[in-house]
């Protein structure tokens, strides 16, 4: 590849990367709660409770996004034809934090429509990091699909730094921040500024892009789809109407006065050195925020009132449980998640979260080839280059998605027990990991070689004579 094909590929994926950040960072906002705060309906309004209300929120983006990630469990990689999660797979995943990154990852991918995991050699074998979607990029062949190159970002005070990922080298490339915003440095948008040696270009031992991509839900289009797409506008408004309603609340808690009668309320009007030299009529704005209400005399005729009927304020909260309601709907998002008057059928939770169920499931079709490719990278790396071609067609193992009660679970495990089950088998549906899957496995056996041992069976008869 030469010198301008690399430099128009570096352009290409940092104008991908550039371009997505603005919407990367509403979504995150929206899943911390530090976007979209309060929506006001009308500068009238904005005017007198903006500062009231800084730095209220609900947040219905949070238990909307964790919903499916907190239900997905990477149990391991079982190669065609074994029984058994391969214990090789484990050792590097375990020794990396895998774990742990892989939630993370699976999270920003449901919020933010994307994350990357990265592979790399290292002396101590495979080391497997996963990258956040505002400084990585990955662009495909249009025909094949397959991974053409990838770019990773990084920056500090004065140069923005990346690797320019391509089967057979890693290309280091800089350029300096040439502009200010806010203050900041921040790189120019000109292409052509990246600088980059060839020379310095290490080889790619693996033969393939190292930096793989998680894609949530697309529409056969490069364009993934949001968890949280809709919601942000659907909790604005309800942040909207708990002000409201915070409002009312404020005006019904605390005493309000009625002037009946008498000449229209004056206030002096002051000169420069203090002196009366005129009056003018109260703000209405200054009897509102004191709470009181005047309706002067006319002519002769004095003025009465014959009811002052208080606020329903039942009716914010009617308003607030249905927009909560269209979010579940929205979401697949079992209602009692988000605290709603929904009431869980009388069969248990099955049914109610029957939604939610199938959205895992979904999520862990779009990531499980993802973690495949990234363990096979990772066995190149560790020089297993015969699991690696096993690893092309394994089966990532993931637990269950479905919650379900002690005694249900217990029961359905007996039944399948009964109808001949192995016992590894019920050992795996319960939710054990492989390793304790193996544990419980030998336990087991010792078991029944303690209960065959002749000697012990003798002991056992003379202890209950």
């Amino acid at each position: 590849m030469s010198a301008d094909d690399i430099s128009r590929l570096v352009g290409e994926l940092a104008e991908a990367i550039r371009g997505r950040r603005l919407d990367i960072a509403s979504n995150v906002d929206y899943f911390k709660g530090t976007e979209g705060r309060m929506r006001f309906a009308s500068d009238e309004f904005r005017e007198y409770f903006e500062t009231r209300f800084r730095g209220f929120t609900d947040n219905w983006c949070a238990p909307v996004a964790q919903a499916p990630v907190e239900r997905m469990h990477y149990l391991g990689m079982r190669l065609d034809g074994e029984i058994r999660t391969d214990t090789r797979v484990a050792r590097w995943w375990g020794r990396n934090d895998a774990d742990r990154g892989l939630s993370e990852a699976l999270l920003m991918m449901t919020v933010a429509r994307r994350a990357f995991g990265l592979v790399s050699p290292s002396p101590v074998g495979a080391r497997i990091t996963f990258e956040h979607p505002d400084s990585a990029a990955v662009v495909y062949d249009p025909v094949t699909r397959e991974r053409r190159a990838g770019l990773t970002l990084w920056q500090d005070d004065r140069f923005e730094y990346g690797q320019l990922h391509l089967p057979s080298h890693v290309v280091p490339v800089k350029r300096e921040k040439s502009g200010l915003v806010g203050g900041a440095r921040v790189g120019s948008p000109d292409v052509s500024e990246w600088e980059f040696n060839l020379d310095k270009a290490e080889v790619n031992p693996l033969g393939a892009v190292a930096l793989v991509e998680f894609r949530n839900q697309t529409l056969l289009d490069n364009d993934p789809i949001s968890d949280i797409a809709g919601v942000g506008a659907m909790q604005d408004a309800i942040n909207l109407v708990w002000a409201y309603l915070l409002n009312a609340l404020d005006y019904a808690s605390l005493p309000g006065r009625l002037i009946l009668g008498g000449e229209r309320l004056m206030v002096p009007v002051l000169d420069d050195e203090g002196q009366v030299v005129g009056e003018r009529p109260l703000e209405m704005d200054a009897l509102i925020r004191d709470r009181m209400a005047h309706i002067p005399a006319s002519g002769d005729r004095n003025p009465t009132i014959g009811e002052w009927t208080p606020a329903a304020l039942d009716a914010y909260t009617d308003v607030i449980e249905k927009a909560i309601e269209h979010i579940a709907a929205r979401t697949r998002t079992p209602g009692h998640y988000l605290l709603t008057n929904a009431e869980v059928p009388a069969t248990g939770y099955d049914a109610a979260e029957a939604g939610l169920v199938s959205k895992t499931n979904e999520r862990i079709a779009f990531a499980s080839p993802v973690v495949r490719e990234i363990n096979r990278l990772a066995a190149l790396a560790e020089g297993e280059y015969e699991l690696a071609e096993g690893l092309a067609n394994a089966e990532p193992r993931w637990k269950k998605p479905q919650y379900r009660s002690e005694q249900q679970l217990m029961d359905g495990l007996l039944k399948m027990r009964t109808a001949g089950f192995p016992f590894r088998w019920i050992a795996e549906e319960y939710g054990l990991s492989p390793a304790e899957v193996e544990r419980v496995v030998e336990m087991k056996l010792e078991e029944r070689e303690l209960d065959a041992d002749p000697t012990l069976e003798r002991v056992a008869r003379e202890l209950s004579m």
